[in-house]
């Protein structure tokens, strides 16, 4: 197997069997993950293709953010 990438995501089976992912920025720590489990591998894939398409999306900030 080929040295992983970093940053990149990370698709693994869970205590149950089903599948999550989790993106590794390049120090190696977990900044987003799946917060849920799939039954299927192409819907957790799925789930990764929405978070990069979602680049370039508006961010919203609450107002007792905004400081």
């Amino acid at each position: 197997m080929a040295d992983r990438p970093y940053p990149s995501f990370l698709i693994y089976k869970d205590k149950i069997g089903e599948y999550r992912w989790r993106y590794q920025a390049s120090n190696t720590l977990v900044i987003a993950d799946s917060g849920e489990g799939y039954k299927r591998k192409a819907d957790c894939q799925h789930g990764i293709d929405l978070v990069k398409g979602s680049s370039g999306k508006p961010v919203w900030v609450t107002n007792d953010a905004a400081g």
